[in-house]
C-alpha cells in the first residue's frame, strides 16, 4: 500500500511541475527571408544574427522574456536571390501561447574580421560594405503584432524590400535604411504570370500594388516567368493591381487581382505573355531638403477610370539629397482581371508623360508635384517641411 501512495504521489506531483512548465501550453513560431528587388544590384547581403520576440512592446533588449531564433554562426544572406517566391528559412522557436507585440531582426554588424557582414555588389562592380544603423545591435524593430496558440506554428516572412533599404551616400558608399514587411504565411497566396522574353535585355518589373503603392516586386525569370508571394488575403487586403515596367518601354496594369489564401491566380501564359508597347523615356533629377530628411521619391500615374499606379520610386542621396530615375515618355494601358485570359490592354493617351511626384519623409509633411516628360528631361526639387506635432 505504502509504495503504490508514494508511486501516486510521485505521478502527481511530475504532473504538476509539467504544467508548471507550461506543457501542452506553446506553439511554435517560425521565420524566413523574402526580397522585394533591389535596383542596381548584383547582390545586397545582410548578416542574419537572430530574429527576437516580446509579448511586451514596451521592453528593452536587456530585458526578461525575450525568446530568440538564434543563427550560429550568423548567416550571410543576398537578398538578390530571394525573388520568385523563394524563401530563405530562419529557423523556428517554441513560444508560450500568447499576444506578442514585439518583433526584431538583428544583424552582425561589420566590424574589422567581417568588414562585409553587411555589403553590395553594385552592377559589374565590387563588393562595397553597407554602412548599417545603430539599431543592428539591439535588432531592427518590426511593425507586426500576432497570437500563438497552444500546439499550433505561426510561419512569418520578412519581406526585406532592398531597393527602398539601400540608399546612396555621394562618397561612392552605401547605407542600410531597412524597410521590411511582415507577411503571415498562412492567409497569404500569389500572383504568377510571364512577360514575353523579348523585354529581358531591358530590367523588366513586375509589382503587386494597392491604392498607388507598392507592396510586392519580383524579376522575371530567363523565361519570363514571375510569381509575386507572399501576398497577403484577408478581409482588409483586397486585391491587388499588377504593374509591369521595364526600360524603353509603356508602362502596362492589370486592376482587381483576386489573392486566395494557399492558392495562386495566374495572370498570363508562356502561350501569351504580357508585352508592353515600346516608349522613349525622359530623366528627371533634383533635389530633397533638408539632406537629413532621407527622403523618398515616387513617381505615379493615375488613369482616366481611376486606379492609380506607381512606377518608380528611388531614395535621395544621403550626402546631398540629389535623386534621379527615368519615366517613359508614351500612354500606359490598363487591363482588367476577369479570370480569363488573355488579358485586353488598352492605352490611355491623355495621361502619357504625365506623373505625380512626391517626396516624403518621417517627421516630414509629404510634398506633390505634377510633372509632363513626354518631351524633354525635367529637374524638380523639393522642400520638406517638419510636420505639425
Amino acid at each position: 500500500m505504502k509504495k503504490n501512495q508514494l508511486i501516486f504521489w510521485a505521478l502527481a506531483l511530475m504532473s504538476f511541475l509539467g504544467g508548471c512548465s507550461g506543457g501542452g501550453n506553446t506553439g511554435t513560431l517560425s521565420v524566413s527571408m523574402t526580397d522585394i528587388p533591389s535596383c542596381g544590384f548584383d547582390e545586397v547581403n545582410v548578416t542574419v544574427s537572430r530574429i527576437r520576440v516580446h509579448e511586451s512592446t514596451a521592453a528593452s533588449e536587456n530585458d526578461s522574456g525575450w525568446s530568440d531564433i538564434t543563427l550560429s554562426p550568423p548567416r550571410k544572406i543576398n537578398l538578390t536571390s530571394l525573388v520568385n517566391g523563394v524563401l530563405e528559412d530562419l529557423g523556428q522557436t517554441a513560444l508560450p501561447a500568447g499576444h506578442y507585440t514585439q518583433l526584431r531582426l538583428v544583424l552582425a554588424p561589420n566590424s574589422p574580421s567581417e568588414p562585409l557582414n553587411n555589403s553590395v555588389v553594385p552592377t559589374s562592380g565590387t563588393e562595397t560594405p553597407v554602412d548599417t544603423p545603430s539599431a543592428v545591435q539591439s535588432g531592427i524593430k518590426l511593425i507586426h503584432e500576432f497570437d500563438v496558440a497552444a500546439d499550433t506554428i505561426v510561419d512569418l516572412v520578412l519581406d526585406f524590400d532592398a531597393c527602398k533599404s539601400i540608399v546612396k551616400k555621394g562618397n561612392g558608399g552605401y547605407a542600410l535604411k531597412p524597410v521590411i514587411k511582415v507577411i503571415p504565411m498562412e492567409i497569404s497566396g500569389r500572383i504568377a504570370g510571364f512577360v514575353g522574353t523579348s523585354l529581358s535585355g531591358d530590367y523588366p518589373m513586375v509589382y503587386a500594388e494597392q491604392d498607388g503603392e507598392v507592396v510586392k516586386s519580383t524579376v522575371p525569370d530567363s523565361n519570363g516567368s514571375f510569381i509575386l508571394s507572399p501576398l497577403q488575403q484577408s478581409a482588409t487586403a483586397g486585391n491587388y493591381d499588377v504593374v509591369i515596367t521595364a526600360d524603353n518601354h509603356a508602362t502596362a496594369m492589370i486592376k482587381a487581382v483576386p489573392v486566395t489564401a494557399n492558392g495562386t491566380t495566374t495572370i498570363s501564359n508562356s502561350a501569351q505573355p504580357i508585352n508592353l508597347n515600346s516608349s522613349s523615356v525622359h530623366t528627371v533629377t533634383g533635389t530633397v531638403t533638408p539632406v537629413g530628411a532621407e527622403a523618398l521619391i515616387r513617381a505615379s500615374q493615375t488613369f482616366t477610370s481611376g486606379p492609380t499606379m506607381e512606377v518608380r520610386s528611388t531614395s535621395a542621396d544621403l550626402s546631398d539629397g540629389s535623386y534621379l530615375f527615368t519615366l517613359p515618355a508614351e500612354a500606359p494601358s490598363l487591363g482588367s482581371y476577369e479570370g480569363t485570359l488573355p488579358i485586353v490592354f488598352t492605352a490611355d493617351p491623355s495621361i502619357a508623360g504625365e506623373y505625380k511626384l512626391e517626396a516624403s519623409a518621417d517627421g516630414y509633411t509629404t510634398q506633390t508635384t505634377s510633372v509632363d516628360v513626354s518631351g524633354t528631361d525635367k529637374t524638380i526639387d523639393f522642400i520638406l517641411v517638419t510636420a505639425a506635432p
